[in-house]
């Protein structure tokens, strides 16, 4: 069945983009209009996945089969539709210190990790195409378990299926509560409400490990990706697209207020749980950039993935990754302060970049 959405065309009129609900330098832009106002002289209509209803969205958020699509999101249904065979690129990383514990009931005693051995770990099953909440889980138990010299062999990994249409985490944090699992891994906003909700306390810090490597996670480090074919056809656009990015990503570090909102709007957290979810500064950490620690990081999220049976094939992640539309949207901005002008959705600008940033 073909999709609803057609943006398969050469001419690319549409333009999509989707994001997790977590802090994005395209939420960010989407909320200030900055998206529109960059394509608003060439025609070019720019719209969200978030924005239209479900049966138009289908599933292009996990599959990514939709050509016009710029997404922002969790690098577990990224590796997962690449490893399909789905004809992305990795044009961007993000790394978002996005608070990761493991939690426990209180009273248990347990406040660190060497006392997870052979405690009864909460593994959320969820009848969906790729189960990134499971990956998350599995993945935060072994950074977890990892600080102690530990591995997911030396717990007790127990299956909680998914409440059908019940809020993150709530699954696990119920099986908590009720004491038929011993520990739960949680991350983000709406986690930490949740969990204060049912007074759960924390047993992991996952934040203060030292070695990224304990967070590498879904959203650690975050990937941003688009089709094959519109870069080969339109690098122009792709390359304005992150230059968007880019801007809105600076604006951030100027605008720490203003950014607690709109993660507040993405989240659908109050201002505690965001508080309390974002390390102090985050809002400075929304760059891009393909760096050879965050590609490495990012490798180490796919061998696991690999290897826990979540991937249909292995990625080669340093292959996958384009740094060119990256560089190009660098030399753009550059251009276009030199020149005075631009800023964040200045537009019209793609006659500039064909000659400088694809010269």
């Amino acid at each position: 069945m073909s999709s609803p959405i057609q943006g398969n065309s050469a001419l690319f009129d549409t333009l999509w983009f989707t994001r997790c609900p977590v802090p994005t330098a395209t939420g960010i832009a989407a909320d200030q209009g900055w998206l529109d106002r960059e394509f608003a002289a060439d025609g070019i209509a720019v719209r969200s996945l978030q924005d239209v209803p479900p049966e138009v969205a289908a599933d292009h958020h996990y599959t990514h089969a939709l050509t016009g699509l710029f997404r922002e999101g969790g690098n577990v249904p990224a590796l997962w539709a690449r490893s399909r065979g789905e004809a992305t690129r990795l044009i961007g990383l993000t790394w978002i210190e996005e608070r990761q514990v493991v939690l426990v009931r209180a009273g248990s005693g347990i406040t660190e990790p060497g006392q997870l051995r052979g405690l009864r770990l909460a593994i959320p099953h969820h009848d969906i195409g790729i189960d990134f909440w499971r990956a998350m889980a599995l993945a935060g138990f072994r950074g977890a378990l990892g600080l102690a010299g530990l591995t997911l062999a030396d717990a007790e990994p127990v299956d909680v299926p998914g409440l059908r249409g019940g809020g993150q985490w709530s699954a696990e944090l119920a099986a908590l509560r009720d004491g038929r699992v011993d520990a739960v891994y949680v991350k983000g906003a709406l986690a930490v409400e949740a969990a204060r909700r049912i007074g759960a306390e924390v047993a992991v810090e996952l934040d203060a490990a030292p070695d990224r490597r304990a967070r590498v996670n879904n959203g650690t480090p975050r990937p941003i990706t688009v089709h094959q074919r519109l870069l080969d056809e339109r690098p122009d656009l792709v390359a304005r697209f992150l230059a968007v990015l880019l801007e809105a990503a600076d604006w951030a570090v100027e605008h720490p207020a203003e950014v607690v909102r709109i993660l507040q709007a993405e989240t659908g957290a109050g201002a505690e749980g965001v508080a309390g979810a974002y390390a102090q500064g985050s809002h400075r950490t929304l760059h891009l950039d393909l760096s050879a620690e965050r590609l490495e990081l990012l490798g180490v999220q796919e061998r696991f993935l690999m290897g826990r049976g979540f991937l249909a094939a292995p990625v080669d992640v340093q292959a996958w990754a384009d740094p060119v539309p990256l560089r190009a949207a660098r030399e753009l901005l550059r251009v276009r302060r030199a020149d005075g002008g631009g800023g964040a959705g200045g537009g019209g600008e793609s006659g500039d970049l064909r000659r400088t940033a694809f010269s």
